[in-house]
């Protein structure tokens, strides 16, 4: 059986509770996904482990936007990744980059300091780099566990050949976790051509708000939203990709 691993992405109890049911290995807790995630709040965290022991590594990630950080900034990620170290989260996911595009080394190290004993993911920061392979093989230097990536491509299908050099060149240093439109589909795609075993999806659906009164003429944040969608995880889309997994172990 091959070591296969389904992280799913969530910012709500419902979200993680239909990952797990689903048959995720593990969770990226995050805030605010549909602008592509931020750091969660503690109490979130203590609000799932109340219903789920599922291994749940913490995104770290202060603002939407780019990942070059003031110094307040990155005071606030540092004290978040202690917080959820000493909250008893199994990994947190980070990422700093320099202004020219490189990761930014001195950034990064405090960051792992502060993160010892738990399992490191190095964001899709990756896919914003100049050098993919510096950024990698520094990744490595760092100690970090795991790189998630779409292959530096909007899609991850788009990213199939960078997916399969870097799993290459990896040589099995680090985890390639490929994210990016990742379902049931397009699983056995990469894994044919990529050789990757490790996959992150949110597996969202899109639910109707139960109110009843609404105020069209009114916007609460991006004009692009309404403020009567909700984005959950799918129990059914992870199932799904779980079963893709599954046959891939076997073949």
């Amino acid at each position: 059986m091959k070591d296969f691993i389904l992280e799913v992405c969530a910012d709500s109890v419902e979200s993680v509770l239909a990952g797990e049911k689903g048959g995720a290995s593990r969770i990226e807790l995050c805030s605010n996904l549909v602008i592509g995630g931020t750091t969660p709040s503690p109490k979130l965290y203590e609000e799932i482990r109340k219903y789920s022991s599922i291994r749940i590594h913490a995104l770290i990630r202060p603002r939407f936007g780019d990942f070059c950080y003031t110094s307040y900034e990155y005071s606030i990620i540092k004290e978040e990744v202690r917080m959820f170290r000493e909250l008893g989260a199994e990994g947190v996911v980070i990422g700093v980059l320099t202004p020219e595009g490189t990761l930014n080394l001195e950034a990064m190290y405090g960051l792992m300091e502060e993160a010892k004993g738990m399992s490191v993911t190095l964001h899709r920061a990756f896919d914003m780099t100049a050098d993919p392979f510096e950024a990698m093989e520094q990744a490595i230097s760092l100690g970090i566990n795991t790189i998630l990536t779409s292959g530096q491509k909007n899609e991850c299908t788009e990213g199939i050949p960078l997916l399969k050099t870097l799993k290459e060149r990896s040589r099995e240093r680090i985890d390639i976790l490929t994210g990016g439109g990742v379902n049931d589909r397009v699983i056995p795609k990469l894994y044919t051509a990529a050789g990757v075993t490790a996959y992150h999806m949110s597996g969202k659906e899109v639910l109707d708000s139960n109110m009843i009164y609404r105020k069209g003429e009114v916007n609460m944040g991006l004009p692009s939203l309404s403020e009567y969608t909700i984005y959950r995880t799918g129990e059914e889309n992870v199932r799904q990709a779980r079963k893709a997994l599954d046959k891939c172990a076997v073949s």
